[in-house]
C-alpha cells in the first residue's frame, strides 16, 4: 500500500473501505424523550441502549477506535439535576459494563478534564482502564468533560512544562504526543445525530480530515440500518488528504 506523509500524520493512499476510527457525537437524547411526553432523563437511559447496539456493530465491522462524545465541558451550564442524572449515569453504567467489555476484549478508554469528577468516579474510571489496558479488540474512547480548545490547550501546557526549552519552537510532532487521543488514529468517519451540523468544539484538532456525516435522526433511534447507512456514505467518499483525483488514480493505478 503506498503512503503519503502529511504533516503527523501518515495517510494511506487507497484507504481501507472499513473505518480504523469512528467518532460520533450523540444528539438528540433529551428531544426523542421529549417528544414522548417524557423526562429528559429516559432518553439519556435509551441513549445508553443506543451505544451497546453501535458498540456490537462497529466490534463487528471491524472497526479498531470508536470515540464517543459523552458530556462537553459546556455540558456543565445544563440544569443541576440534568448534570447530576448524567454523573450518576456515567458510575452505574461503567461499574455495569465493565466485566461485560473486559469479556469481549474491548479497552476502555475515558478522555477529558476529570477534575470536576467525584472520587468515586475518579476511581472506578481508573479500575475500568487498568481492568481493559491490555485488551486487544475495539477501542472505545468515552469523552467526559472533554473540549477541543481544551484538549489543545492541556497539550501546550504540558509540553511546556516538561519542556520548556521549547517554548515558541513547538511543532506538531511535538505536540502529538500530549493530545487527549494520541494513542488513536485520527478518525476517518465522524457521525452526528439529531440534525445539528457542526462539531461542537470535539475532537478540534483530530477532525482535520475526517469525513463529517449528519442526520436527522435523533440519537436512541441510531440502530444498525442508521449505521449501515453512514458506513456505506463513508465508502463512496473520495479521500484525498490535500492531494488531487488525478494523483490517487496514479498511485492505486486506476
Amino acid at each position: 500500500m503506498a503512503i503519503f506523509r502529511s504533516s503527523t500524520r501518515e495517510v494511506p493512499a487507497d484507504p481501507p473501505s472499513v473505518p480504523r476510527h469512528v467518532a460520533i457525537i450523540m444528539d438528540g437524547n433529551g428531544r426523542w424523550a421529549k417528544q414522548r411526553l417524557m423526562p429528559r432523563i429516559f432518553g439519556h437511559k435509551r441513549g445508553v441502549d443506543a451505544l451497546r447496539e453501535t458498540v456490537k456493530a462497529c466490534d463487528a465491522l471491524g472497526v479498531r477506535f470508536l470515540t464517543v462524545f459523552a458530556f462537553s465541558s459546556e455540558n456543565w451550564r445544563r440544569p443541576a439535576d440534568e448534570v447530576s442524572f448524567l454523573m450518576g449515569l456515567f458510575l452505574r453504567v461503567l461499574d455495569s459494563e465493565i466485566e461485560r467489555m473486559h469479556e469481549r476484549g474491548i479497552r476502555l478508554k475515558i478522555v477529558g478534564n476529570r477534575e470536576k469528577f467525584s472520587p468515586e468516579l475518579v476511581t472506578l474510571i481508573e479500575t475500568a482502564e487498568a481492568r481493559t489496558a491490555a485488551n486487544s479488540g475495539l477501542t472505545l474512547s468515552i469523552a467526559a468533560d472533554y473540549g477541543g480548545r481544551w484538549d489543545v490547550l492541556h497539550a501546550l501546557n504540558r509540553l511546556h512544562a516538561e519542556h520548556p526549552e521549547r517554548s515558541g519552537q513547538v511543532s506538531e510532532e511535538d505536540l502529538v504526543p500530549y493530545l487527549a487521543m494520541s494513542y488513536a488514529p485520527e478518525p476517518d468517519l465522524f457521525i452526528r445525530t439529531g440534525g445539528e451540523q457542526r462539531i461542537s468544539n470535539f475532537l478540534l484538532w483530530q477532525l482535520a480530515y475526517t469525513e463529517l456525516y449528519f442526520t436527522d435522526l435523533l440519537w436512541p433511534d441510531f440502530g444498525q440500518k442508521a449505521f449501515d447507512d453512514a458506513i456505506a456514505w463513508y465508502q463512496g467518499r473520495e479521500r484525498r488528504f490535500g492531494r488531487t483525483s488525478e494523483q490517487l488514480q496514479a498511485v492505486s493505478g486506476c
